[in-house]
């Protein structure tokens, strides 16, 4: 392109570097934008979920309502307890429902679904004002509360995005909803038709009810059969799994009873099956007849509900599980798109610094080039030829500085071959002088050679002399010291690992307060590290050593594992047993209940060395270190939004109370109210209330400390302050 062919080098290469630079940023733009849409539609996913659940439990309570009102609304007992109860939850339910469809996306098929359920909840009112009434004959109460739990229910179908069984997924729960609806509505008329007198119905009336019983105990089968291919063997399993706990719970009720009346001394039929007293009712026979078998409407909606509350146990499995699969897309989602906006914006910098950089370094070697040719060629080659030319030139230095270019690409090829054209023009013009001067420079050049020893020699003592040692370098040493500290601490994991015991076992019993200033002092982010509501209390010297390290284990992990801007809180507080209760607090990422259930397991239980142990040895540590004095280690989740909290219970074997100990406010120092304290396991399996005894604060570090890490840590504090320092503001408190 011929409007380039005047451009300097530099704005060449700029111009070439930056166009990958923006087809980079580009394609990476697009790249994060496709992954902030998915982020934004998982996010959408987990409102649609939340909405499912909602509505879920709204129609479940609504029809459950229906069902518990029709003995006493048939008996005229309109103010009853169990109608108000039942009508309370339903509204509570409603509540709930209107406030996630105002978090819900606002999408066309959402809006048209919603706007179909809250139409039936403007009819809940009257409804209820008219159940079971002239108003209502017949079957109508039932399947007008039904008008309301179908729009509801068919919400599920919207469940769909993240997987490829997602839809499938929506699909089972339906199904399961329409189950519950059948049994729901079938336990309704049922008990409609036993509780009802009869010689009040009009003509066909009862012939109308019979065939809804009919139909809707039809439905129930017809929407097993869908449930059985829509969900998955598991969810097929945990469906068998529920009647069967329900069987089981019929069969006690009817033996207790048998068991009451017989003792009342009343006679007691016992019910047949529930498809037997479905094809009884459905048959026709009258409520005295139906009794005679053992079907009155107390055993017959007891055992359908039953049926109701397995069918209602898997739906909110159902539910529940779909919104905290959203939930995991979700923040796999916002991960991703935080990572990959992350991962675009550093590649574009670097490539963007890569490019700037090349092209700096060879426009700044073309212009070192270009300026010392010119110097040659116009002053330092003329100037030279000029001295040689004279009769007497003198002592003339016809060494030739070579162009200051030391790469082996072509720019520095280029400059190599001038130095040599520069080199030979050199020598050519000193031939001549060289013949003149020939002994005069021998002896020229031996005087020099040994003035710039001698020279050479005394530089050498004079930057001996001014070298001196900067103080300032003893913080330097300080951090090398505590670097040193932390490795030896890993190297003692290998013996640990190995089995081996501690070699400190001759120490003198130390403070709890002085062990856990220990244990702060091995840590990394030591700084972080808050203690509090210690009590007075002396540990033995065998354990000292043991002690420090598993606590500056777990430390590490509290620092590590949550924000550099965070702090670490440890308390500790005496049992009403004597034991002594150390808690480590961190407001990190927090763990998963089946994460903790593992770790737990491990720390009680420490498995043997193999090569997975490599992703957790730390936590294998403390497990072998706690095994080790009897010790006991258990994580548990924070009572904050996130974080994890650390229960290390210390025996009596360990222990000790201080003589001067005086009892103190049981609540002091402790980071939640008395009645909400944590429990902890005990030796036999009981739980013992961890009460927090908090003392009078972290007294001083004491000088008899037994621990390598406690002895440097006083050594620094010492040599701060010998050299004018105050105590480190970062020491742990």
């Amino acid at each position: 392109m011929s409007f380039t062919h005047n451009w300097r080098v530099a704005r060449r290469l700029r111009a070439i570097l930056l166009i990958p630079v923006v087809v980079t940023l580009v394609l990476g733009g697009f790249r994060v934008t496709r992954a902030v849409d998915t982020w934004q539609r998982a996010d959408d996913a987990v409102r649609v979920a939340e909405l499912v659940q909602a509505a879920n439990k709204y129609a479940s309570d609504a029809i459950n309502e229906r069902d518990l009102s029709v003995v006493p609304l048939l008996r005229g007992d309109t103010d009853s307890s169990a109608v108000a109860k039942a009508r309370k939850i339903t509204d509570q339910d409603r509540a709930a429902f209107d406030k996630s469809v105002e978090r819900m996306p606002r999408t066309e098929r959402l809006l048209r679904r919603v706007e179909v359920v809250q139409s039936g909840g403007k009819q809940l009112a009257g409804i209820r004002e008219a159940a079971f009434t002239s108003a209502l004959p017949g079957v109508q109460t039932e399947e007008k509360y039904h008008l309301i739990q179908h729009p509801l229910m068919e919400l599920s179908n919207e469940l769909g995005f993240g997987s490829s069984n997602q839809a499938s997924f929506g699909r089972a729960l339906y199904a399961i909803s329409l189950t519950q609806a059948a049994e729901s509505l079938s336990r309704a008329i049922g008990t409609h038709i036993l509780a009802e007198d009869r010689s009040k119905l009009q003509e066909g009336e009862l012939a109308s009810q019979l065939a809804s019983f009919r139909s809707y105990a039809y439905l129930q089968q017809v929407a097993l059969v869908e449930f059985d291919g829509a969900a998955t063997s598991q969810d097929t399993a945990r469906l068998k799994k529920a009647l069967a706990a329900a069987k089981t719970k019929g069969e006690q009720q009817v033996t207790q009873s048998a068991a009451r009346a017989k003792a009342a001394g009343e006679d007691y039929v016992v019910p047949p099956a529930m498809t037997t007293m479905i094809s009884e009712i459905a048959s026709g026979k009258s409520a005295g007849d139906l009794a005679k078998q053992g079907i009155t409407t107390d055993s017959f909606f007891a055992a359908s509900t039953l049926s109701f509350d397995a069918y209602r146990q898997v739906e909110v499995y159902l539910s529940d599980t779909a919104l905290a699969n959203a939930k995991d897309i979700a923040d796999s989602a916002r991960r991703d798109a935080i990572v990959l906006s992350a991962v675009v914006l550093g590649a574009v910098l670097a490539a963007f610094l890569i490019a700037a950089g090349v092209a700096r370094s060879m426009s700044r070697r073309m212009s070192v080039l270009r300026g010392s040719a010119f110097q040659i060629a116009e002053q330092r080659l003329p100037a030279l030829l000029s001295q040689l030319n004279r009769s007497t030139p003198g002592r003339v230095d016809t060494r030739v500085a070579p162009i200051p270019i030391t790469s082996t690409d072509e720019i520095g090829e280029v400059a190599r071959a001038f130095d040599q054209v520069h080199r030979e023009a050199v020598r050519l013009a000193a031939e001549q002088a060289a013949l003149r001067g020939n002994i005069n420079a021998i002896f020229t050049n031996l005087s020099r050679r040994s003035q710039s020893l001698v020279e050479g020699q005394l530089a050498l003592i004079t930057d001996l002399e001014n070298n001196e040692a900067d103080p300032d370098q003893l913080d330097n040493l300080f951090r090398l010291d505590h670097l040193a500290t932390r490795m030896r601490r890993n190297g003692e994991n290998l013996l640990v690992l190995s089995g081996e015991e501690s070699n400190h076992h001759g120490m003198p019993q130390l403070a709890l307060i002085d062990v856990l200033r220990a244990a702060a002092s091995e840590v990394e982010q030591y700084e972080r590290i808050e203690l509090s509501g210690v009590p007075e209390a002396e540990i033995h010297g065998r354990a000292v050593s043991d002690l420090v390290h598993l606590l500056a284990e777990l430390l590490e992990n509290a620092t590590a594992f949550s924000s550099p801007q965070m702090k670490v809180y440890v308390t500790a507080g005496r049992l009403p047993d004597g034991r002594v209760m150390v808690e480590i607090h961190d407001s990190g990422i927090g763990l998963t209940a089946e994460d903790f259930a593992a770790i737990n397991h491990k720390l009680a239980h420490p498995p043997t060395v193999d090569a997975n142990i490599s992703r957790q040895m730390g936590l294998f540590v403390v497990g072998r270190l706690a095994d080790r004095h009897g010790i006991r280690v258990q994580l548990r989740p924070s009572r904050q939004q996130s974080g994890t909290t650390s229960l290390i219970m210390l025996p009596h074997t360990i222990t000790y109370a201080a003589p001067h100990e005086v009892p103190v406010d049981s609540t002091a120092g402790f980071p939640y109210p008395l009645e909400d304290a944590p429990h902890f396991a005990g030796p036999d399996g009981s739980i013992v209330e961890a009460v927090s005894q908090g003392g009078q604060g972290a007294h001083a570090v004491r000088d008899q400390s037994g621990t390598d890490a406690m002895s440097r840590y006083l050594y620094r504090e010492e040599r701060r302050r010998q050299v004018g320092h105050d105590e480190h503001e970062d020491a742990p408190r």
